[in-house]
């Protein structure tokens, strides 16, 4: 395996406990990271966090936290200093699909999911800052989706909050280059994932992943693990002269140049 140098690094990942984010913090355990998690379902968190001790024999922090909640939000970042008093990579990774049409998103759709994808990632930037300030060093990485450059018909709000997400990465990458602090964001097109699962309930998932696949170039819908090697490359060195960027993860199905 490509050896990324992350060994020791301390990685913070919200919505680590399942799908991509999950993917995420397995692999960067498996390179050696210190890996932080955190979900709202303290139960599942803690089933999660044993599974990747138990195959990379290495440290992992499980946090419950609902990044919606602010008072959560500073409680994860202090414990995770508290322990290991370092924070080198955020992974702003919480978030959830909400695309409908214009008309069928109501005032509260549109609030939960800008305080969900947008508000939380603000908040977790701005509590983890310090800590890569004072060390003039860190990675910020930001999910989003192809769609938050090119947004399809009836993808709101989700295709809104992350286009906001995307001019939050520019913003805060021209505003801390200077400090060695890197932010970039990654669009997802068709990934496999427990979202997709869900979506498909009694049908064969196979089948849905066959019809999503017609809509992708490379003619085939992406693997977790496209998605964590990307997180797992912007968490290293190797990246160290890219900041500013939306690198797209999605077989070419964005139009945007």
């Amino acid at each position: 395996m490509f050896n990324l140098n992350l060994k020791d690094k301390v990685i913070l990942i919200t919505g680590g406990s399942d799908g991509l984010g999950f993917a995420s913090a397995k692999l960067l355990s498996e390179q050696g990271a210190k890996v932080v998690i955190c979900g709202r379902r303290e139960d599942y968190l803690k089933e999660k966090a044993n599974l990747i001790r138990e195959k990379t024999n290495n440290e992992v922090l499980d946090i419950q936290c609902d990044v919606t909640n602010p008072n959560q939000c500073k409680n994860l970042v202090e414990k995770t200093i508290s322990k290991f008093n370092n924070i080198d990579v955020l992974v702003n990774n919480a978030g959830s699909s909400a695309a409908f049409s214009f008309e069928g998103v109501s005032d509260q759709d549109w609030e939960e999911d800008i305080n969900l994808k947008l508000m939380s990632a603000i908040r977790m930037c701005r509590l983890v800052l310090p800590h890569m300030k004072s060390k003039k060093s860190g990675s910020i990485i930001n999910a989003s989706i192809a769609g938050g450059k090119a947004p399809n018909a009836a993808q709101l709000p989700t295709s809104v909050t992350r286009a906001a997400g995307l001019n939050l990465t520019k913003s805060l990458s021209n505003e801390y280059a200077a400090l060695n602090i890197r932010v970039n964001a990654i669009c997802i097109g068709l990934i496999k994932s427990s979202q997709w699962e869900r979506k498909a309930h009694n049908s064969d998932v196979y089948t849905l992943y066959q019809e999503l696949s017609k809509k992708v170039p490379m003619g085939k819908v992406g693997e977790e693990i496209d998605y964590a090697n990307l997180v797992a490359f912007l968490s290293s060195d190797r990246s160290a002269y890219i900041t500013g960027t939306a690198i797209n993860v999605d077989g070419g199905m964005c139009p945007v140049l």
